[in-house]
């Protein structure tokens, strides 16, 4: 162990604190960061990172860990030097983005002053991270470079520094950090923003230099002075990524590509296996790690370069849609797939025809790069159906292919990347409502590989319920309720969607199970499934009826619904609900009491009280219930509370819109607000932050245009 930290055990630690706790445990972890053996400095960084800067908060102990930090990273003998000094920068740079003046308390309890403690640190030792910058070691220039943009006041010394730094770097990662590190100063000292603005203007224009400093000039500058954005900017941009990206490879031969695909590798060099989930970590919480770990992936030196890009150009949709065309067909594999997520980002957050870039996600499906198929096949799943249709064929001739070439149990390979691809494909495929995917779905449901990945989509065939419904009600009889992590919710709501009535009896005894171990949620669920069965699932009717009473206010109001849609009682029905609308449950209870309509009359005083309300989503519930049991006559009063509450929280505008459409030509002053909605580029954000429930709110909102005009 490397003894440099003289003065770390004058520091009282156990009076300051991090995320869990007092901070004794600190000064082993700074030690051990110098450590020669990788293991035992991977766990101290990672201690640290999960403690003393949990999620990028700075406590007291993470700013009296500066020091010695500092000495690490200047201590030649230190094996990872680059890691220290990307940990300072990550510190300095959170904050920075604190109040000058703020008081912060963490998860336990420890007040600290996170700017005040670490910024002037940063400034006084800028000259540490002047001379990192120069460093013979790349990885320690690469890291130590963004702190001349950051930290150094002197705003002509930093710029020269930078220009020289570009000058003597050859690495594209390098050179593209110094130019970020410029836009940076720029944007922090008003002194440097003329004189970088002009550089980089320059750097731009110069055609003697690569391609990769002037896409990189060009794109900061545009951060730099977004007002000077022309028509030009996105054209040449375009045409120096092409020059910077290779030409593709030959291809190699059919076995050299069947024994690629086996092995999981990609045309990405050095991709990582997907790690071997821990024992007894649910298989679905294990996939949610390793898509963590998948997002924080850059494989292409200009990723970070073309994301800024993006954020810069931020709502010129056209411009961005050209940008990504030109990422998802280069041929550079590495730069393709690092497209996917940003073009996932731009469908997710704008509106538009996207069809020109579900076409190019499609043909990203490839059965040679089971790595980048697997990620295309994800994005594709997360759209609407509507918005994936254009892929249909693209998945179903990938799953196909992957079926004719490794067998009929693919779902199952032994490979990760190769199994990630096909259920991805096969998930997709099934949330177009394609039978082509069942032949996957059966093979999860009958081997139990990755099943919880199969129920998530199993509902989307009710073609094949013939089929799905004997594994799916097998499955549910020997589930166990008790776990979180179980199947047993997922299974009923596939069941939910298939909406058979043979399901009724295994639904009933689940309902019945939950309900012996007080598993509320869970019974609610099974409520909700027999509801959506209808008059089919009047066998179950008394257990339905046995829970109407509850105490617990959602499987009461499941119960309920399920009464009202097996069978159509009102009488039984509106009481129950009316008394609901007092719970936490009023604003369901509310649209539940509009589903019965008129026959639900009893409820409209307490319906109209609600409309006094504070919550917007409670008063725009209750407004629409009103309309569809009073019918017109109610039209003038409820109107302009939905268009209040839609102004007030956009969240609502899925409700109104709906209610909206039901008004028929009662709607006709909300054209304004409607037409004002739809004019919008950006999604609706607030509508469960879904693409497809934007998508269905555009489409209510031009249903009730078109029954107006």
């Amino acid at each position: 162990m490397i003894n440099n930290l003289e003065g770390l055990d004058l520091v009282d630690w156990s009076s300051m604190g991090h995320a869990y706790g007092p901070a004794d445990e600190v000064p082993r972890w700074l030690e051990q960061m110098a450590s020669p053996e990788p293991d035992v400095r991977e766990r101290a960084f990672s201690s640290f990172y999960s403690a003393a800067h949990h999620q990028g908060d700075v406590y007291s102990c993470t700013a009296a860990s500066l020091p010695f930090l500092f000495a690490l990273a200047d201590d030649p003998r230190v094996p990872d030097r680059a890691a220290v000094i990307e940990l300072l920068l990550s510190i300095g740079s959170a904050a920075l983005d604190c109040d000058p003046d703020g008081l912060s308390y963490g998860p336990s309890g420890h007040p600290s002053t996170p700017y005040a403690d670490v910024v002037p640190q940063m400034r006084e030792r800028v000259d540490h991270f002047v001379r990192h910058a120069a460093d013979p070691d790349p990885r320690v220039r690469q890291a130590a470079v963004p702190a001349l943009g950051l930290f150094l006041d002197d705003a002509e010394r930093a710029f020269a520094l930078l220009r020289e730094r570009l000058a003597a770097e050859r690495g594209t990662l390098e050179r593209l950090l110094v130019i970020e590190a410029a836009a940076t100063l720029a944007r922090r000292l008003p002194a440097a923003l003329g004189p970088v603005t002009t550089w980089l203007a320059a750097l731009a224009a110069d055609h003697s230099l690569d391609a990769d400093i002037r896409l990189a000039a060009l794109v900061h500058r545009a951060a730099c002075a977004p007002e000077a954005i022309d028509a030009d900017l996105v054209p040449t941009a375009t045409d120096l990524l092409q020059q910077l990206t290779p030409g593709p490879e030959p291809e190699p031969e059919y076995e050299d590509r069947a024994r690629l695909a086996d092995c999981g590798q990609c045309a990405c060099a050095d991709v990582p296996a997907e790690p071997t989930p821990a024992q007894n970590v649910p298989p679905q919480i294990a996939a949610i790690f390793a898509d963590l770990d998948r997002q924080g992936r850059v494989h292409a030196p200009t990723t970070e370069l073309l994301t800024t890009f993006h954020r810069v150009l931020d709502a010129r949709v056209p411009e961005r849609t050209v940008l990504l065309t030109t990422q998802l067909r280069s041929p550079d594999a590495a730069t393709r797939y690092d497209a996917i997520a940003m073009t996932w980002d731009l469908i997710r957050s704008w509106r538009g025809d996207h069809t020109g870039l579900v076409l190019l996600l499609a043909d990203c499906l490839i059965p040679d790069d089971p790595y980048t198929a697997a990620e295309a096949a994800e994005t594709l799943g997360k759209l609407p159906a509507a918005l994936a249709e254009p892929a249909r064929e693209a998945l179903a001739a990938l799953v196909g292919a992957h079926r004719a070439t490794h067998g009929p149990d693919v779902w199952a390979a032994r490979h990760p990347l190769l199994r990630r691809a096909h259920q991805q494909a096969v998930t997709a495929l099934a949330g177009l409502g394609d039978e082509r995917a069942l032949p996957g779905l059966l093979t999860a449901l009958d081997t139990g590989t990755d099943d919880w990945r199969a129920l998530q989509v199993a509902g989307h065939l009710p073609q094949a319920a013939a089929e799905l419904l004997p594994r799916l009600t097998r499955r549910l009889a020997n589930a166990d309720f008790s776990s979180p992590w179980g199947s047993a919710t997922a299974l009923m709501a596939a069941l939910n969607r298939l909406g058979d009535p043979a399901a009724v009896p295994a639904l009933t005894t689940a309902l019945d199970a939950a309900v012996e171990q007080e598993e509320w949620r869970t019974a609610a669920v099974a409520l909700r499934a027999l509801g959506s069965i209808g008059s089919g699932a009047s066998p179950a009717l008394e257990t339905v009826r046995a829970l109407a009473d509850a105490e617990d206010p959602e499987l009461r109001l499941a119960a309920v619904k399920a009464l009202w849609d097996i069978e159509r009682s009102p009488a039984d029905t509106v009481p129950r609900l009316t008394a609901l609308l007092d719970t936490g449950s009023d604003d369901d209870a509310a649209d539940a009491l509009g589903r019965i309509g008129e026959p639900a009359a009893a409820a409209l005083p307490r319906l109209r009280q609600m409309l006094e309300a504070g919550h917007a989503r409670t008063r725009t519930r209750a407004a629409a219930a009103i309309y569809d049991i009073g019918g017109p006559a109610e039209a003038v009063a409820v109107l302009p509370v939905l268009l209040e509450g839609w102004e007030e929280n956009d969240s609502t505008a899925g409700h109104v819109l709906d209610c909206l459409r039901r008004m028929g030509p009662a709607a006709a002053p909300a054209l304004p607000r409607i037409r004002a909605e739809l004019a919008s580029t950006r999604r609706n954000g607030d509508i469960f932050h879904s693409v497809e429930g934007d998508e269905a709110l555009q489409r209510a909102g031009r249903a009730v245009i078109n029954q107006l005009t």
